[in-house]
Order: C-alpha cells, then sequence, then structure tokens
C-alpha cells in the first residue's frame, strides 16, 4: 500500500515535472486502480498561522455535494451460489 500526498491538482503536474508528457505517463501508472481522495479546506498545520497568511490564499470550504464513491471495477466475487447471479 502507499499513500501519496500533494498540494497540486493533477493538472498541474506538466508544470511540476516540467514536461506534460513525462507527468502524464506518471499519472496514468499512479492513478492505475488507485484510490483518490481529495481533501478541501483550510491546512491543519497552518492554522495556528492563519493571521499570517493573505485572505486571498486561504481555502474556502467546497459547496458542492461530495462526490459519489468510486464504482467497483473487475471481476465480481467468485462465492456467489447460481440464484445470485446478476441478471443478464
Amino acid at each position: 500500500a502507499m499513500i501519496l500526498t500533494s498540494n497540486r491538482g493533477f493538472a498541474e503536474w506538466g508544470d511540476v515535472f516540467g514536461d506534460p508528457v513525462v507527468a502524464t505517463a506518471l499519472l496514468d501508472r499512479l492513478l492505475h486502480h488507485a484510490v483518490v481522495i481529495q481533501i478541501e479546506g483550510a491546512s491543519y498545520r497552518l492554522r495556528q498561522h492563519a493571521s499570517l497568511i493573505p485572505e486571498n490564499t486561504l481555502a474556502r470550504p467546497s459547496t458542492s455535494p461530495p462526490p459519489a464513491p468510486p464504482k467497483r471495477r473487475g471481476r465480481p466475487p467468485k462465492n456467489r451460489s447460481p440464484d445470485q447471479q446478476p441478471n443478464q
């Protein structure tokens, strides 16, 4: 298992790595079968220093509803009985 955090959106990774093709290839491999959790809000570590941060750079809480959970991908479990098979 691996946890990777970043304060940059995926669209910015091309600028970070200096090459959009390399960033796309890297993201393709990192995100394959990954669970992405996007956290929005003020930094926990910077909350003590909020008065020092300019107002226009502070994170605002999102008013949009939370994203739907990811759809399950791959083969269905093998332990189904014949009467539990999905309708085809």
